[in-house]
């Protein structure tokens, strides 16, 4: 019998205002001292850093993000029990596979 990778879910925290948020650690002192150069070094080499060309900003447009709307859907008990028991925000979860179903038909069209 083979085992199952078990999938460890990211904990998800929320703030009612930005005064809850609590202060970021401060820099070690190691990384106070590196110098712009070995800083410039690092950065480059981050394979999840980008690099944001020289004339970004002048040329960046600003986006209206879209309102979600409200509607009302029925739903199978157990599609909305497993959701439900996945905790607060299971609604926008719901949302996201939703999301990607349509991002997933598109790309077959």
């Amino acid at each position: 019998m083979t085992e199952r990778p078990t999938l460890k879910r990211e904990t998800l925290v929320r703030y009612d205002s930005l005064n809850e948020i609590p202060p970021a650690e401060p820099l070690s002192d190691a990384f106070k001292a590196l110098s712009d150069g070995e800083a410039a070094h690092r950065a480059a080499s981050d394979p999840d850093a980008g690099t944001i060309p020289p004339d970004f900003w002048e040329k960046a447009q600003p986006v209206e993000v879209e309102n979600k709307e409200q509607i009302t859907l029925r739903l199978d008990p157990d599609v909305l029990r497993y959701f439900r028991s996945t905790g607060k925000g299971y609604q926008s979860r719901m949302n996201a596979v939703l999301k990607s179903y349509v991002q997933a038909q598109k790309k077959t069209d």
